[in-house]
């Protein structure tokens, strides 16, 4: 008999850093940090540094989509809306990221960002698709593969 599978992330607490694995079929419970007990908000993009980016994308049971800014890019804050209701859409199905190419240089380079915004899709823990510039919903849906 199959046992039912359930799609989990390790996501960061907005509030304390603390690197938090969440059930993302039970998203809509309202996860809390195990640490601080403030709530994982999955509706929302997520920051990550270089110093958890790669335990985040490879420990997620879903599609990934990362976006590589910088918070003095125009184009970064015009798409900042679309990715912000995208991920609110798709919260629990889809797990948004972003990740500031200033403050966090040695991934961007790994990922060879060359300008931004670029979006970047990851399925189990590899690049699936990437877009540069910017990305309106029906973009990130594609590029997700939702």
């Amino acid at each position: 008999m199959n046992q039912p599978t359930t799609r989990k992330a390790t996501v960061g607490c907005t509030f304390c850093g603390t690197l938090n694995k969440v059930d993302l079929d039970r998203a809509g419970d309202g996860p809390k940090c195990g640490d601080c007990g403030r709530p994982i908000r999955l509706d929302r993009p997520l920051k990550v540094t270089d110093a958890d980016f790669d335990r985040v994308v490879r420990g997620a049971g879903v599609p990934i989509v990362v976006d590589f800014y910088a918070d003095w890019c125009g184009p970064c804050k015009v798409m900042a809306p679309a990715l912000d209701e995208f991920a609110g859409d798709h919260a629990g199905e889809v797990l948004v990221l972003k990740l500031d190419t200033d403050a966090n240089q040695a991934t961007a380079q790994k990922f060879g960002i060359k300008g931004i915004p670029t979006l970047i899709a990851f399925a189990n823990g590899a690049e699936t698709g990437r877009h540069v510039g910017m990305a309106d919903g029906a973009a990130l849906a594609s590029l997700a593969g939702v």
